[in-house]
């Protein structure tokens, strides 16, 4: 099994002249505001552990003041832990001299945050290769670096315009595109699209999910917005009072929230949204044929089993049989749509509401995964909204 991006061992900030009597109270049971109002002590982080896998979407969020943004300047060293780790490909980040340190930035990591931080006088293309510039890059290599990832941002057209000139989600755009041109392994995204207005964060967001279709990067983005962590990512973790409460993905946090500062975040969220042909599918209840023996199994489906799935030689699903033996003359197969593991609940609906019988979940090489039909997502959508709205 390949190894963590970054593993985050029992990881502690304290803002004070004392941390240890900080964290000594902690250990003895005292909230954070109880150090607080004792010592003046702030508690930032507290005995944080996790890791965050090659190639996902790690969520960060939590209330103001829940420690989220804390955390992220821990894992880059912004901010010097009181203590714990911070492992980045196993490397010990708060052991690392500065001059390391800057390396890593430069050429490993990269950061989004919610300004935008763009150099008014410069242009979008010199803004973009911002990063590289100081990496050291002649002025031909950067800017050609800089064009190629403008163009994945939709952005090549404005390449000689300033930053002024822009909208704002056309600004965070050029703050995505200088944080890709250095082609960083990791990226850190802190709040990146919450100055923008609720349709230009979606197409920030959409952005974000595209790019990462196409170059599975490693990226922690801190959010306070349950939705969009929904949204974008492959795992959510939440935090109060500096401390994390609970991480998981959006279906185990849906289904089970660890306790009512969890669930609260739920409130007015119609949570079946978030839903895919995965989440919903259930193996086991649709039986499965060759095609050599289509015919001879149609006449023993029974009450239970309406249809069965045929696969080729291949073991991909090419068609369905059903009781009434409507489908090709010899066989009895018909053509069946399969559906992609995730795909979403609203695509999901919209094809299984066509088909009388049960639709096959496939995953991206088209290999079966299981089934889903009407009752499944009834009971999906009845659950989620009745639960949490």
């Amino acid at each position: 099994m390949q190894s963590p991006k970054v593993v985050v061992e029992r990881l502690c900030k304290v803002f004070g002249d004392n941390p240890r009597q900080a964290l000594d109270m902690l250990a003895a049971g005292a909230t954070k505001d109880e150090v607080f109002k004792r010592t003046g002590q702030v508690i930032g982080v507290h005995d944080v552990s996790f890791d965050v896998r090659e190639g996902e979407i790690f969520v960060l969020m939590g209330l103001s003041g829940s420690g989220k943004s804390t955390l992220i300047r821990l894992v880059n060293r912004l901010v010097e832990p009181t203590a714990g780790k911070v492992l980045i490909d196993g490397r010990d980040v708060a052991a690392v001299s500065r001059g390391q340190l800057t390396a890593l930035r430069r050429k490993d990591m990269s950061m989004v945050f919610q300004s935008f931080a763009l150099m008014p006088q410069r242009t979008v293309l010199s803004n973009a290769a911002f990063g590289l510039e100081v990496a050291g890059l002649g002025r031909r290599e950067r800017e050609r670096r800089a064009m190629e990832v403008l163009e994945q941002v939709g952005l090549a057209t404005f390449s000689q315009k300033l930053p002024s000139e822009l909208s704002g989600g056309m600004q965070q755009r050029v703050g995505l595109a200088r944080a890709l041109a250095v082609n960083p392994s990791l990226m850190i995204m802190d709040e990146a699209f919450s100055a923008l207005d609720p349709l230009k964060r979606k197409e920030m967001q959409d952005v974000l999910l595209q790019l990462q279709k196409e170059h599975r990067r490693t990226i922690m983005f801190v959010s306070h917005d349950l939705e969009e962590a929904l949204r974008i990512g492959n795992r959510i973790a939440i935090m109060e009072g500096g401390r994390l409460v609970q991480v998981g993905t959006p279906k185990d946090i849906i289904a089970n929230p660890a306790d009512d500062y969890v669930r609260a975040f739920f409130h007015g969220i119609d949570t079946s949204r978030y839903l895919t042909a995965g989440d919903l599918m259930q193996t086991g209840a649709v039986p499965l044929v060759s095609k050599l023996d289509a015919a001879n199994a149609m006449s023993k489906l029974d009450g239970s089993a309406g249809c069965a799935f045929v696969f080729d030689a291949q073991r991909k699903i090419c068609g369905v049989i059903t009781r009434d033996g409507n489908g090709d003359g010899a066989t009895g197969v018909r053509p069946v749509e399969s559906i992609r593991r995730d795909a979403s609940l609203d695509h999901v609906v919209a094809r299984v509401v066509a088909s009388p019988n049960a639709l096959p979940v496939v995953d991206n090489d088209g290999s079966y995964c299981g089934s889903v039909d009407r009752a499944l997502i009834l009971k999906a959508i009845t659950r989620s909204r009745g639960s949490h709205v």
